[in-house]
């Protein structure tokens, strides 16, 4: 059985290939990001994008994502970021969840996916 480890950390690696399946960890935007949920949906987003590439794989790939929000008042604003990003045709299985708290008072998202190899 071959797993790869991509930025293995002490506690946790970016993310994790098995069988041509790309495992991401979930995703926040930079420190000091600010309140806007719009610009921290971003930030996330090139994350998921930096870290797929790392992969060998990319956002037309992502099999599903699970996102996580700390206010569902700024599910639109989250929504306009990802609509931006997602590949028109290849939009992945998505669930979009309230969650009290993050890892942090100042991230309002959290992204995490599940991607082929491409």
């Amino acid at each position: 059985m071959n797993i790869q480890r991509i930025e293995a950390g002490p506690r946790l690696s970016e993310a994790v290939i098995h069988q041509n399946t790309v495992y991401l960890t979930g995703q926040v935007a930079d420190e000091g990001c600010g309140p806007d949920i719009y610009t921290q949906t971003q930030q996330v987003l090139a994350s998921i994008d930096r870290i797929l590439s790392l992969c060998g794989s990319d956002k037309s790939h992502v099999l599903s994502a699970t996102i996580w929000l700390t206010n569902m008042d700024t599910f639109a604003d989250m929504n306009r970021a990802w609509q931006e990003w997602v590949v028109p045709g290849h939009t992945p299985a998505r669930a979009t969840v309230h969650s009290a708290r993050l890892a942090g008072p100042e991230y309002g998202v959290e992204i995490k996916v599940i991607a082929a190899q491409a």
